[in-house]
């Protein structure tokens, strides 16, 4: 099988290549990927002369471009998407490009080229928020509430998806995600920016009250939930990627991650909230495991300790991200709104 992941340079889409060539060593895989500051070729050194692996830089609102990559190809995994909710609030027409007008593109050129199957990646986060004091939860039914110009992006593409579904027969198949951590995340993020910054032995900014809550799923487990909707999911159908039982509030992985790395609450440091912060994020997963029979493997604290590990042994990795455009995204961001 020949399998085209867009956004494959970045953070869930190089952790979906190593376990696709590692659990699927048959398969053939084309990262399609504009580069952008998320997009990193460091993250797949160790399979870039795989016979199995190609790297096409490219841009998914180019035509031309991904009609191009798509020959031959049996599978369309999309990933690719500006993905960060800060950013969006700062500038929302990269969001729009990209995840509208790019998904559309894609979705034309994948039925042009007949591939036998289009599996868009999209968040929980089109589902707007939940209350604190509510046992609600997210599921397939829940109505469409984007509150972030993210958000609003990825809920256009996700309805993208579903209407050539409906009114072209494409394939489609779309998984809803909680917040990934793990290996190759950006450090931007809550965990990955906090992990860094201490081991720079920076401070650790958290919005507002710290007490927003969100449901935490290790890379890792993404990828084997994708893999099994890819095998067993339904076409045109949507299933949701959650744990169910892990929702932790901000400052309590904080403190999660002080704890491994023997720090106190002294290096924490509150500053003003983002506009439109939703105060939480619950999944309730028991379409996919019930139809699908996928559970995520690995326990919060589990997976968090080997990812606080990977960052020790890998700041060559990360050093070289937190460059000065870094530098002034991040102060612009915490300290200059």
């Amino acid at each position: 099988m020949k399998i085209l992941v867009t956004g494959g340079a970045g953070f869930i889409g190089s952790n979906f290549i190593h376990y696709w060539l590692q659990n699927h060593p048959q398969d053939l895989i084309i990262n399609f990927d504009k580069l952008t500051y998320a997009g990193n070729l460091e993250n797949l050194t160790d399979i870039e002369k795989s016979p199995n692996y190609t790297f096409i830089k490219g841009d998914i609102t180019n035509a031309n471009q991904v009609q191009s990559a798509l020959k031959g190809v049996d599978v369309v995994v999309h990933f690719a998407a500006e993905s960060h909710v800060d950013r969006s609030i700062l500038d929302p027409s990269v969001f729009v490009k990209t995840n509208v007008l790019g998904t559309r593109v894609l979705l034309n050129e994948a039925l042009n080229a007949k591939v036998g199957r289009f599996h868009h990646i999209s968040s929980d986060e089109v589902f707007g928020a939940l209350d604190l004091d509510t046992p609600e939860k997210f599921t397939e039914e829940t109505p469409y509430r984007p509150r972030s110009p993210y958000a609003a992006s990825k809920a256009a593409a996700d309805h993208l998806v579903r209407a050539y579904y409906i009114t072209y027969r494409l394939p489609i198949t779309i998984t809803n995600c909680a917040d990934n951590f793990g290996p190759y995340q950006y450090p931007e993020k809550l965990i990955s920016l906090a992990i860094t910054n201490l081991l720079e032995g920076k401070k650790v900014p958290i919005y507002g009250d710290g007490l927003y809550v969100r449901d935490w799923l290790f890379v890792e487990d993404h990828c084997r939930a994708i893999d099994q909707v890819l095998q067993r999911g339904k076409i045109g159908e949507t299933y949701l990627i959650g744990t169910d039982d892990k929702e932790i509030s901000n400052i309590e992985v904080i403190r999660k991650i002080l704890k491994i790395l023997g720090k106190d609450e002294s290096v924490v440091e509150y500053v003003k909230d983002r506009p439109g912060h939703d105060r939480r994020y619950a999944i309730d997963a028991t379409k996919i495991k019930k139809e699908i029979g996928w559970r995520p493997k690995y326990d919060f604290d589990q997976a968090l300790a080997t990812t606080v590990k990977w960052y020790q042994d890998n700041n060559k990795w990360w050093k070289r991200l937190k460059d000065k455009k870094f530098d002034d995204y991040y102060n612009k961001q915490y300290f200059k709104r």
